[in-house]
């Protein structure tokens, strides 16, 4: 008797499906997860926003300009950072380029403003077409899983030793976050952070460390510049902005959404991020694409127990994110009036899980462990060379050291 397939779902049961799936981010988070997303929208805007001031300062731009600035590259990470990760409900985060804002610093003050965007642009197109080839991911594949774990290890060492560096200027504020992460993690590990941050602020206010006398609401209004393409600009920006983009936040960032077990095609990640930095360049943005060191504060234990539920701290980030673009100003105010100490422990603390995680897997296979050691020593070296950072020189050191040490010998 041959048998009959099985009837296709009722329309209620697909129904029930389709909102389970709508609702289920809601269903889903924790309060650990909003944490995560708030120390991650918080440690990437702390460590590099000053960037952006510099080099809008740099390029003489109005403050409405610079406003502009930061409202496209918000706007940009929120809708890209909330959209992938509903796609795809892994913790994929985007930021922006804080290498490339570094980069600009120096490279505005021989260019016009509009020059400029136009070399945004190039850019931009520059990151889709890669993202859209599938280059990138085919080039990731080859990458031995160890070496990918030590690349992680090795971003997150610099901001995770950040935490004792602050004990030399507010030691009791960073010895209280300390030991109250290590208490409330063997008492409610999901809950460490947030007690962490929470009681770090109400020290922080106790010892008259935040400073509220600068902050004011104000909105961000965009503010659009009409591109103009040269050479010159092409040359000295865009080139070294792609470069930049790719071997320094790119790579490395899905590096840490691979350490950390997510499998997410690249492809589509690099072309989104490079279609919304065309689309918001014209108003200041020079450039979204992967996360890592914020990303790693999602994707890691702490932002939730359950593998399969740690998107919604990112849905949580782009949230803030998304704040963040609309109160531009408030939320730079906001964030000057936080003691830095506080923002360096707190991200130090819930990337410890993360480097954790990456140094055991770094370290789990013999012939991969001295590749993986000089990646990981490489990356957290700091090393730059040409405008390029350690994080792309760290892998390259160890691909070579593992074709040596591991390759076929040829007869």
């Amino acid at each position: 008797m041959t048998p009959t397939a099985s009837p296709p779902p009722a329309p209620a049961d697909a129904a029930i499906t389709s909102r389970h799936r709508w609702f289920s981010p809601i269903t889903d988070t924790s309060p650990a997860a909003l944490v995560a997303g708030f120390v991650a929208m918080m440690t990437g805007y702390t460590s590099s926003l000053i960037l952006m001031f510099q080099a809008g300062q740099a390029a003489h731009l109005s403050a409405a300009q610079i406003s502009s600035w930061i409202w496209a590259l918000s706007i940009g990470m929120a809708l890209t950072t909330i959209g992938l990760s509903l796609r795809y409900r892994a913790p994929i985060v985007i930021a922006w380029s804080t290498p490339g804002a570094a980069l600009l610093i120096a490279s505005l003050t021989t260019v016009p403003y509009a020059e400029a965007i136009g070399a945004f642009i190039v850019c931009a197109l520059l990151v889709t077409a890669v993202g859209i080839t599938g280059w990138f991911d085919s080039l990731m594949r080859r990458i031995p899983p160890g070496l990918a774990a030590a690349l992680l290890a090795g971003i997150l060492f610099h901001i995770c030793i950040e935490i004792f560096l602050a004990a030399q200027h507010q030691t009791l504020l960073v010895l209280v976050m300390f030991f109250t992460y290590l208490v409330v993690k063997r008492l409610a590990p999901g809950y460490a952070v947030m007690v962490t941050l929470l009681l770090g602020i109400a020290v922080s206010r106790a010892l008259g460390l935040i400073d509220f006398s600068h902050f004011q609401i104000a909105l961000a209004h965009p503010v659009f510049t009409m591109p103009v393409f040269s050479m010159a600009a092409t040359i000295g920006i865009a080139l070294p902005l792609f470069v930049v983009a790719m071997a320094s936040q790119n790579m490395p960032g899905l590096a840490v959404l691979r350490a950390d077990g997510y499998q997410t095609p690249s492809a589509p990640l690099i072309a989104t991020t490079g279609i919304a930095s065309l689309l918001l360049a014209p108003f200041g943005a020079h450039g979204i694409n992967l996360a890592a060191i914020t990303a790693a504060i999602c994707t890691g234990p702490h932002a939730h127990e359950r593998h399969d539920k740690r998107y919604t701290a990112a849905l949580w980030c782009g949230v803030f994110y998304l704040i963040a673009g609309i109160f531009g100003a408030t939320i730079a105010a906001l964030f000057a009036a936080f003691p830095k100490e506080l923002v360096v422990s707190v991200a130090a603390l819930a990337l410890l899980g993360a480097i954790m995680s990456g140094l055991s897997q770094a370290m789990s296979e013999a012939r991969q462990r001295e590749p993986a050691l000089i990646t990981f020593m490489v990356t957290a070296s700091g090393l730059t060379l040409l405008s390029v950072g350690s994080a792309f020189w760290g892998l390259i050191a160890g691909v070579l050291a593992h074709f040596i040490l591991n390759g076929r010998r040829s007869a």
